[in-house]
């Protein structure tokens, strides 16, 4: 049977469910990578150094926990549905706004405040998509919602190639306003968690603290697994684009530079799709372990190919092992987490561990710099720690796979 048959057997409801939440995650990560293409171009008409436009990356990653403790505990109070439609219209408000910046101030403010909205849309999409589906299509439906990071990605660099010279990159952030007509579609097709109403019908509806009596070790661990995670990620994707400009030469909006993103892209939805749903066979921490071991050989080619062909190979494979780790985690955090607070606890751990990850981009351009310029090797050896510290966590975690969801496990 098929790893992707799951997917074939939800009905009409929950698929809709599925692809509300899928979009919104996409179209978040759209929003966000818009800047990491125009990093170069940004900085000169703010005439600053690259590094002080990564502090806008950082700013942004630094909110995210504040967003998803917020909006996290008002999905857990009134409902997974409401509060998504909230968050992608004040993500894409912020979007819109940051195409107004007159000063670098100005700038980082909005893409912090754009960070806040950004760290709530993961955690409750996440839960609002597990909780409406078979237990048995957890791992398929994990790796299609965390593809839409890189469909986000993807998304964004395609604007890049056939936009940026026509409109800017002003121009760019104008056009990431659009996700909030996702909104009329949640409206219209996607229904409130089941679970969640059967929760809102309890007599008592514990407070945070209280609902996270015993649970603290876990959170805490959640929280270091998901920085060695952020820092996979981010540290393959943030600088990549800069890499093809400092390295590769590649000027910004060329199709060549369109390629290797592409490439990278397709490698990060087919590993995700694949690693997401291989976790209902081999397990959760197995499926990522693999995939987080199996990107260091592939590192080498990615950076140092030689060829645009083999550069372009080396793209897909790193995204096909990073992002193919990353598609276990939307179920894995869920299954681990308490009832009363999976709408909060999965996406708090997801963004503060993009909090302590925050400083992967303004690292990585420190150590190039520290190695007279050579991003390459500042970004390979980043990605063999980090994929080593992530197997060490996962094989030192607990997994809840196939876990019920209900009242009973509050």
């Amino acid at each position: 049977m098929s790893l992707l048959a799951p997917l074939r057997e939800l009905d009409a409801t929950q698929r809709h469910t599925v692809l509300a939440s899928f979009l919104g995650w996409t179209l978040d990560a759209f929003d966000y990578f818009l800047l990491t293409f125009v990093i170069v171009t940004v900085a000169k008409e703010f005439d600053v150094g690259t590094t002080r436009i990564t502090y806008a990356l950082f700013l942004t990653l630094a909110a995210r926990p504040l967003g998803a403790l917020l909006f996290g505990r008002l999905a857990d109070r009134f409902g997974r549905r409401p509060i998504l439609m909230l968050d992608v219209v004040l993500f894409s408000l912020f979007e819109l706004a940051t195409a107004f910046a007159s000063s670098l101030t100005a700038l980082l403010v909005l893409r912090f405040l754009f960070g806040v909205a950004m760290g709530g849309e993961w955690g409750i999409g996440a839960s609002l998509a597990m909780e409406s589906i078979p237990a048995k299509a957890r791992g398929a439906v994990s790796g299609l919602l965390q593809s839409g990071y890189p469909c986000g990605f993807f998304l964004a660099a395609l604007a890049n190639w056939l936009l940026v010279d026509h409109i800017g990159w002003r121009g760019l952030f104008v056009v990431g306003a659009l996700p909030a007509l996702l909104v009329l579609y949640i409206r219209r097709k996607v229904p409130e968690s089941a679970i969640w109403k059967e929760g809102a019908q309890a007599a008592r509806r514990p407070g945070l603290l209280e609902a996270m009596r015993g649970h603290w070790k876990l959170a805490v661990y959640l929280m270091l697994l998901m920085m060695a995670f952020n820092m996979f990620s981010h540290g393959s994707q943030d600088m990549y684009h800069t890499f093809e400009e400092t390295s590769l030469h590649l000027p910004t909006g060329s199709a060549t530079a369109f390629v290797l993103v592409a490439l990278l892209n397709l490698g990060a939805l087919a590993g995700g799709l694949y690693f997401g749903a291989l976790s209902e066979r081999i397990g959760r921490r197995r499926a990522m372990m693999v995939a987080a071991l199996l990107a260091i050989p592939v590192i080498p080619l990615w950076m140092y190919g030689g060829s645009l062909i083999l550069l372009g190979l080396g793209a897909f494979l790193i995204q096909v092992m990073v992002q193919g780790a990353w598609g276990v985690v939307p179920t894995h955090l869920n299954e681990l987490s308490p009832e009363a607070v999976r709408g909060t606890l999965p996406g708090f751990a997801y963004q503060m561990g993009n909090l302590l990850a925050a400083v992967t981009a303004t690292a990585q351009a420190w150590l190039a710099q520290r190695h007279g310029g050579d991003l390459a090797f500042a970004m390979a050896l980043w990605m063999v720690l980090v994929a080593l510290l992530l197997a060490v966590l996962l094989w030192l975690g607990p997994e809840a796979r196939g876990v019920g969801f209900g009242q009973r496990r509050a």
